[in-house]
């Protein structure tokens, strides 16, 4: 096929922009990865801290050792929206729909059962859950948004709809578990920058306040 001064002039063009968004999207994904670290660890104030690189400018994985209160071990993985690629984003927004934090954080009590609230409709596949027949199941309402729940005892349903009704947004939070199994608390969210602050907050309270609602054993 015969090139013409036209379409080289638009393939020219089209590199520039491509090259434009690269060093914009990297720049604001660098910038976005860099609060986040920040405010984080300025909440939970970390005594040991291990930081894991994902991989180009996606995100990454932070280990904190807490030794403060109910914490024990705080650690999230952050994966960012590929902003630095003008032809993968639009594809990254249908199938990935926005950025991505999950929370596990390991008290230091015991988890007593095992709970999981689930919105309904996120998960183009449903997460496995081990033994998930032997829980019990049914689905609330939550600020508008439908969760899906499979728990043991019914009082901890209320507990993580109050849980869920405390962060900034509700809808926001796709998926919470307690899981005594593995003793963690586990949360996956979208993340917001103009909110992680009192959402983290909110977390490391829930955690060291629900020792007296029969959540954890000591």
């Amino acid at each position: 096929m015969k090139v013409t001064p036209e379409m080289l002039l638009l393939i020219m063009v089209l590199g520039a922009v491509a090259a434009l968004q690269f060093y914009k999207g990297r720049r604001l994904n660098l910038s976005i990865m860099e609060y986040y670290l920040r405010t984080i660890e300025s909440i939970v104030k970390p005594k040991d801290k291990e930081y894991v690189w994902i991989g180009g400018y996606v995100g990454f994985r932070a280990f904190y050792k807490v030794n403060e209160a109910n914490l024990d071990k705080f650690e999230y993985t952050l994966t960012l929206l590929p902003r630095q690629s003008i032809l993968y984003f639009p594809v990254s927004k249908i199938i990935n729909r926005h950025d991505k934090i999950y929370f596990v954080i390991k008290p230091y009590t015991t988890i007593r059962r095992e709970v999981h609230l689930i919105q309904k409709g996120y998960y183009r596949f449903k997460p496995k859950i081990e033994d998930e027949e032997l829980l019990q199941r049914e689905v609330i309402e939550v600020n508008g948004k439908q969760y899906e729940v499979l728990f043991e005892k019914r009082r901890d349903v209320e507990l993580l709809r109050d849980f869920i009704q405390g962060f900034s947004k509700a809808e926001n939070v796709k998926h919470i578990s307690l899981t005594p199994k593995t003793n963690v608390l586990y949360v996956f969210m979208k993340p917001e920058i103009e909110t992680i602050e009192q959402d983290v907050r909110h977390i490391i309270r829930f955690v060291n306040e629900s020792l007296k609602e029969g959540l954890f054993d000591r």
